[in-house]
């Protein structure tokens, strides 16, 4: 403290005061403080750049978006670089409703060796693609379909194709990309 009053004393002697030290002028940010001010505690703000921002609720859990279309149905492209091309869904991203469909919007990726004599790779991965570009396939009928909802007889709620009438959601169905599901889990355990 005595340091201080001392310090504070010989810049007042070179007179401060006029805003001027050898012909220079000072800026007020430059002088010493007489009293010493509380450090105020800055907040940290975390910045997310644009594509990573989600949509929150009170609770700050992302805010999950119902989309017309699940794992295994099959869809047909309406816009972008792969319009009119057909698909299998593989998977599903709720928070930003958006979809990976097999063997569609393939990019390329570059892959580092992992070992010093094993060597680099490009390979094609599937990115996702949002799910208002994709509209429900009938097979059968060879058309692109709006979704629509009805419940059946025995009180079971289902998807069906407005222009065909087909029911989505069979149970058939549902087994066959269960088993798929566990097929590849199985093998990337194996890979491991």
């Amino acid at each position: 403290m005595a340091a201080m009053a001392a310090l504070q004393s010989s810049f007042t002697s070179l007179n401060l005061s006029t805003n001027s030290f050898l012909g220079q002028t000072l800026s007020p940010s430059f002088y010493l403080p007489l009293a010493q001010s509380p450090v105020q505690p800055s907040s940290i703000v975390a910045r997310l750049k644009r594509w990573e921002r989600k949509e929150c609720k009170p609770n700050s859990l992302p805010v999950l978006h119902k989309i017309h279309v699940k794992v295994g149905d099959t869809v047909k492209v309406i816009s972008g670089n792969d319009k009119g091309k057909i698909g299998e869904v593989t998977s599903v991203i709720t928070h930003n409703s958006h979809i990976v469909v097999k063997e569609i919007n393939l990019k390329t990726k570059h892959v580092k060796s992992k070992e010093e004599g094993e060597q680099g790779q490009i390979i094609k991965i599937e990115a996702p693609i949002h799910s208002s570009n994709v509209m429900l396939y009938s097979k059968e009928k060879n058309v692109a379909s709006r979704v629509g909802h009805k419940t059946l007889e025995n009180g079971k709620r289902v998807r069906y194709l407005l222009k065909t009438g087909e029911v989505i959601d069979s149970a058939e169905n549902w087994k066959r990309v269960t088993k798929e599901k566990e097929k590849s889990t199985e093998l990337a355990a194996a890979a491991s």
